[in-house]
């Protein structure tokens, strides 16, 4: 049986107006990653938003090094970091940081951002987004470099360097020819959202043309992000609003031609649990899904939308015990 894919998603949405709510909630995400880490998940992920009305996180490098504190072996995912809104040199050194704290384990997504207000707060240029996407990119990767380079017109030497050599691991996100054309001239792997088979093939091309190498990654077609509950329908009722709290906040961000694969265009509890991107399952269904698909990637969103932190740890306990345990002990046969 190949590697489980169970990953824990961290984004702090639904967030309480209490200050020591707040921090409860906080404090219990990181004991979260710390127990998936500890009962062998693969992966523990945050994101990054600003200004959201329901406290969407929007610190991930900080959270990631909460993370790497408490844990050992998870690798520590930011899907995505919105690299276009900080200072590049210091985004560097930060994710150096991170990367040296965590020995190795920090990954991102590249992503350019597409909401006016975020660039605004951040005091960065939203119609010359992509310039400056290039040059926050372009930065990066010569701070993380051994040699001092040229910056703004003096040699400087960024420090310290990160853990992963080169530079630590990341892909460039975006939905569009110029985003392609970036992680190829830059020989930097790509992750469209939402997977575009053309969009791919001119990545390729784009990276013949640039003599580099890459790859692409997307969310699979079908990708859900879940809650584990002994009984669903029980749970769609009592939990559900939840579950509506975050796509419902989510999807008030639609982009014209912006592809995002968990957009939502109701504010019905029936008609997002009928589209199937948000999942309440049974252990059991979950344990199927594992088995029947080698692919099958376990997106567990325990804290969705301010989920009371009790049903939260009932869902991650469900999972490891019920889906993970059986799995391990299958692998051990």
């Amino acid at each position: 049986m190949p590697e489980i894919s169970a990953n824990l998603r961290l984004n702090l949405t639904g967030a309480e107006a209490e200050p020591a709510l707040r921090s409860r909630r906080y404090r219990a995400a990181i004991d979260m990653a710390a127990y998936a880490d500890a009962q062998g998940f693969s992966s523990v992920n945050v994101e990054e938003h600003h200004v959201a009305e329901n406290g969407w996180l929007p610190s991930p490098l900080t959270m990631a090094a909460a993370i790497a504190a408490r844990t050992e072996h998870c690798s520590i995912g930011v899907m995505a970091l919105l690299v276009t809104l900080y200072d590049p040199i210091r985004l560097a050194e930060d994710i150096a940081v991170v990367d040296l704290l965590s020995a190795g384990r920090l990954n991102f997504i590249a992503g350019m951002g597409y909401r006016d207000i975020e660039f605004h707060i951040a005091n960065k240029p939203f119609d010359d987004r992509g310039a400056w996407m290039d040059h926050v990119l372009e930065t990066l990767l010569k701070a993380w470099g051994d040699e001092p380079f040229e910056y703004k017109g003096r040699r400087v030497n960024v420090t310290p360097k990160p853990y992963t050599r080169p530079h630590p691991f990341f892909l460039v996100g975006g939905m569009s020819k110029p985003a392609a054309r970036r992680a190829a001239r830059l020989g930097l792997p790509f992750a469209p959202p939402v997977a575009d088979p053309e969009l791919e093939a001119y990545y390729f091309a784009q990276c013949e043309h640039y003599a580099t190498t890459g790859f692409t990654h997307s969310p699979p077609a079908d990708f859900s992000v879940l809650f584990i509950h002994e009984d669903p329908d029980q749970a769609w009722e009592e939990l559900g609003p939840y579950l509506l709290n975050e796509a419902v906040e989510y999807s008030s961000w639609k982009t014209a031609s912006v592809k995002r694969p968990l957009e939502f265009s109701s504010d019905s509890i029936e008609a997002l649990r009928a589209e199937q991107r948000y999942e309440i399952i049974t252990p059991a269904e979950c344990l199927a899904r594992h088995r029947e698909r080698e692919d099958f990637f376990a997106a567990i969103h325990p804290l969705i939308g301010g989920m009371p932190l009790d049903e939260a740890w009932r869902c991650l306990h469900a999972y490891t015990e019920q889906v993970l345990a059986p799995l391990r002990a299958e692998q051990e046969q």
